[in-house]
């Protein structure tokens, strides 16, 4: 999907990490009637949660993958597939197509401190892991955001490698590249920095 170089996209969360604020507990009826209101807001995609992660989770994209939104996408949110199978066989990711989410957002790792230390697998490994996934999911006709996981932290400590996680998911068909500043202390000069050094790069909208 390309955008004109004005059009800023608004991407909600608050039906996942809204929900997850100390005393905050969503039940479905209530995400439901949230999902209402943030669409005649005007949102342009609203992530409703894990498919699969909980029954109310379950239960929320089953009522709303029937109701007809005015303005936004309903998104489900999910990781890549795990190491050692292919993303057919991961469940997570067969339960976000069956969710009916006609938008898929999926994190991926782009710290390679996290690749080798959280994941024990190898960069390149990782690179398949993204492309796999983001395959998958384009191949099952869902559009694809791809969030990079710690992507500030990732491109501070090794930038060419950060950017092959992205290349990894735009050649795999991610129609946004989200870069994620996970730990939230990245300072604005750098942000600007790296952000502008992606948008060289690459054609793909870009999240932050």
């Amino acid at each position: 999907m390309q955008l004109l170089a004005d059009k800023v996209a608004l991407y909600d969360t608050t039906l996942r990490d809204g929900s997850q604020t100390e005393g905050v507990s969503f039940s479905t009826e209530d995400k439901l009637d949230i999902l209402k209101r943030l669409d005649h807001f005007g949102m342009d995609y609203i992530e409703g949660g894990w498919p699969g992660s909980n029954p109310k989770d379950a239960a929320f994209f089953e009522a709303a993958s029937s109701m007809r939104l005015k303005h936004a996408r309903l998104t489900a949110f999910g990781s890549t597939r795990r190491a050692g199978i292919t993303a057919a066989e991961d469940v997570n990711l067969r339960t976000i197509v069956a969710s009916g989410a006609e938008c898929v957002a999926i994190f991926g790792k782009a710290w390679d401190l996290h690749v080798s230390n959280a994941l024990k697998i190898s960069n390149e490994e990782n690179l398949e892991l993204v492309a796999d996934s983001v395959a998958f999911l384009k191949s099952n006709g869902r559009e694809v955001v791809f969030d990079a996981e710690h992507f500030f932290d990732g491109y501070a400590h090794n930038a060419p490698y950060a950017m092959e996680v992205l290349e990894a998911a735009a050649s795999a068909g991610a129609d946004w590249l989200v870069l994620c500043d996970t730990n939230g202390g990245s300072l604005p000069s750098f942000v600007g920095e790296a952000v502008k050094a992606v948008r060289q790069r690459f054609d793909v909208p870009i999240g932050v």
